[in-house]
């Protein structure tokens, strides 16, 4: 019901402007032949550069003047001297929506001044909700959202994304991140869907689609996806952000390609490319990659965008250049089509004086600005370069803050219940403990209303921490708090044992605080000594002791698991993250989240789920494959059972699927929602099968008693794979499928 209210509200706001017909692809094509006949080289390079905005701010010491103002004479210089096509970011702090609207409307207005009139195109980091603007909403971030297994929730939240984000007038979105999520160390594991491809590619696909929408163009409530970070950028080998990865070509296409090949296939109109290298070779650097793959095998019609500083980077960092003409020269000629220098204007004259100088060919221009022209058709910004207010009525609207609390509820993972201590009896007394419970930078994590997340505790001082929400539940007299410890200090101890004594039940809420990128690096995946030592402490109370994990990626915690009778994994649930915690705690909600990685119970045992049999126990008992958690584990407060597992014919032929179906009942006495997870094993295969592999999942809501039968196709493309050739096979021969711990065997002819 709840979702219906929301399409409706939805679909009253798009109705209540004024309709536009959209410009058709063929229109839009001669459009952009034509103005590229009309420009001058000036022109086109200034197309391909884009500035981040505090280059254009007024600034006190250095620092962005607060609310944010523009510099008048540097914004005329980077428009009118440099004819930049591209601005992004912030600059800072989040900004209230009016001062987006002002903005973006000042960017315009200069740039409708311009020989050719064309409209810059703004970029932001809108990963899971327009977090750079004020009250907008913050949904969980991408790691909660693949345990939810819903791919409709996660594509009506992208809807709701691009809507608010729209609504600040910003057409562009650095979103979402398709990297895989299989080295749980990487301090961006935590914005990936998971590890597992199929993942990935299915909650992928389905966000593009609610960001840009299904038609040819995008409208004022829809904005330009991009997918990141192209490709292999999540494995470096250390675990540290940006440093070098390796990984085989047939690796790459067949764990790291698939979903951007997905979503390139739905539509996506732009892609950022992986900051670090593969094989010795930075991405920025790789034209087999940018070139030879994204646009010639895929066929991609969109423009590539460089990450931060990245081309600079060639020289700076990677040593693969002399200096900045030099990584100007091979970035462009390797396929980057947009270059987020940031800062400085030495990507225009550099590449103006490769062209003239024949290092740069004016058809490598012409098509980067080609693209770059398309995609602003595209978004609708030549026909209305920044927005009308009055078309957003339901920006940080009650439906959209309804539909961030549904989606966190089914992201939430119950991992751990012993003796069914959960969900708590009315009238329970309890502490609340621990480095996060009183934190919403731990339920946010960064991207929130900064770059790291700093300021989450004052920015989003209206929502609900667990603290909050716990004290509001459970009422204040059955709700004692003491934070027993920071996240590198076990300073408050005593105290939390102590108030332990008048407690029925210890929610001990830990994990990490909030990191992204290079800062987010660390030498080891155990959770910190000091939390580790409050759950030591609180376990010696005898008291039963709940866990809440508030973290980004998995820290091993195998040293004070025991000690739990309970254990809740919130990921990064975003602005309702305390709510939800404190309905599971109650009883309100039934959790369903699955998880989308590998928890592993040891430091030197990072195995996917999709590992090969020689990484199992069966052939490394000392050290095989036997992590804390599985992936797709995730318990529940009813119970459920698969039963009548059933395939079409024992035989799958290219010319005809495989039909599979399996009933699910609830056995419990509550209503909830079970994600069947159907996995398929190759069982000999020229290249090392894995264990098994997820060919399709689907979420379904159950009351008490009820059943219902789960459909799924197979077909022979979904279990092929890459060969020694690089080429994508299906080999005959026999096969496994199973779900909800049945099996059935079948053989592909």
């Amino acid at each position: 019901m709840r979702k219906s209210i929301l399409t409706v509200c939805l679909l009253a706001a798009v109705a209540t402007v004024k309709s536009q017909s959209p410009m058709s692809p063929e229109t839009i094509d001669k459009n952009v032949k034509s103005l590229l006949t009309r420009m001058t080289l000036e022109e086109k390079v200034g197309q391909m550069t884009q500035i981040s905005v505090e280059a254009f701010l007024k600034t006190v010491n250095g620092v962005p003047v607060e609310p944010h103002v523009f510099d008048e004479v540097k914004l005329k210089n980077g428009l009118e001297k440099y004819k930049i096509g591209s601005v992004l970011n912030v600059g800072g702090d989040a900004q209230t929506l009016a001062l987006w609207r002002k903005r973006i409307e000042e960017i315009q207005k200069l740039a409708m001044k311009q020989r050719l009139k064309i409209p810059v195109l703004y970029g932001v980091d809108a990963i899971r909700g327009n977090n750079y603007t004020l009250d907008a909403v913050l949904f969980p971030q991408q790691i909660a959202q693949a345990a939810s297994f819903n791919i409709g929730m996660a594509g009506k939240a992208a809807e709701v994304a691009a809507y608010e984000t729209r609504a600040a007038f910003i057409p562009w979105n650095f979103s979402p991140v398709l990297d895989l999520g299989r080295q749980p160390v990487w301090p961006r594991i935590w914005e990936t869907y998971g590890e597992d491809p199929y993942l990935v590619k299915e909650m992928g696909t389905a966000v593009v689609r609610g960001y840009e929408g299904s038609s040819s163009t995008i409208d004022r409530f829809h904005v330009a996806a991009c997918l990141k970070h192209y490709m292999g950028y999540s494995m470096p080998l250390s675990g540290h952000d940006r440093t070098p990865a390796w990984i085989p070509e047939r690796e790459l296409r067949e764990y790291f390609l698939p979903q951007f090949a997905s979503a390139i296939r739905q539509g996506a109109r732009t892609v950022m490319v992986n900051s670090g290298e593969i094989n010795g070779v930075p991405v920025h650097a790789n034209k087999h990659i940018l070139t030879d793959i994204l646009k010639g095998e895929l066929g991609f019609k969109g423009f590539t965008v460089s990450d931060w500083q990245d081309i600079q980077y060639l020289y700076q960092r990677h040593k693969v250049a002399s200096d900045n003409k030099e990584a100007v020269m091979i970035a462009i000629n390797s396929g980057i089509d947009m270059s987020m220098v940031p800062t400085d204007f030495t990507f225009c004259d550099d590449l103006i004086a490769l062209v003239k100088e024949g290092k740069v060919s004016m058809s490598r221009i012409d098509d980067a600005v080609g693209r770059i022209l398309k995609v602003k058709y595209e978004t609708g910004i030549f026909d209305q370069p920044a927005g009308n207010a009055k078309d957003y009525p339901l920006f940080n609207s009650v439906q959209h803050n309804q539909l961030n609390y549904e989606l966190a509820a089914e992201c939430i993972t119950l991992l751990k219940n012993e003796g069914a201590l959960l969900p708590l009896k009315k009238g329970t007394k309890i502490l609340v403990t621990g480095p996060s419970a009183a934190s919403m930078r731990a339920l946010n994590g960064g991207w929130a209303r900064n770059w790291q997340g700093t300021n989450s505790d004052e920015t989003e001082k209206a929502k609900n921490n667990i603290l909050e929400a716990v004290t509001s539940t459970f009422g204040a007299d059955h709700v004692v708090y003491s934070p027993g410890a920071t996240f590198t200090e076990a300073s408050g101890m005593e105290d939390a044992v102590s108030k332990a004594s008048s407690a029925d039940v210890i929610v001990l809420c830990i994990g990490e605080d909030s990191y992204t990128e290079t800062p987010g690096n660390i030498d080891g995946l155990t959770i910190s000594r000091a939390q580790i030592d409050l759950a030591k402490a609180l376990s010696a109370t005898g008291k039963p002791i709940i866990y809440v994990l508030t973290e980004g990626r998995p820290r091993i915690i195998s040293d004070i698991e025991p000690y739990s009778k309970a254990v809740l994994h919130t990921y990064l649930l975003g602005n309702e993250g305390g709510n939800v915690v404190a309905d599971v705690l109650s009883g309100k909600i039934n959790p369903s989240g699955k998880l989308p990685y590998t928890y592993p119970r040891h430091t030197n045992s990072l195995t996917n789920y999709y590992h090969k049999y020689t990484e199992t126990l069966e052939f490394d008992p000392a050290a095989g494959y036997n992590p804390q958690w599985e992936f797709g584990h995730g318990l529940s407060y009813t119970s459920y059972e698969y039963t009548g597992l059933r395939l079409s014919s024992s035989d799958l032929r290219a010319e005809s699927p495989l039909q599979i179906s399996v009933t699910v009942k609830n056995t419990g006495k509550v209503v909830g929602k079970e994600s069947a997870l159907l996995y398929v094993s190759d069982l000999v295969a020229s290249i090392t099968p894995e264990v098994k592999r997820l060919r399709g999942f689907q979420k379904v809501e159950l009351q008490p008693g009820e059943s219902k039968e789960l459909r799924f196709t197979i077909s022979a493309e979904d279990l092929s794979f890459i060969n020694n050739e690089l080429k994508r096979v299906t080999e005959p021969g026999a096969f496994k499928v199973s779900i909800g711990g049945l099996t059935s065997s079948f053989n592909f002819r």
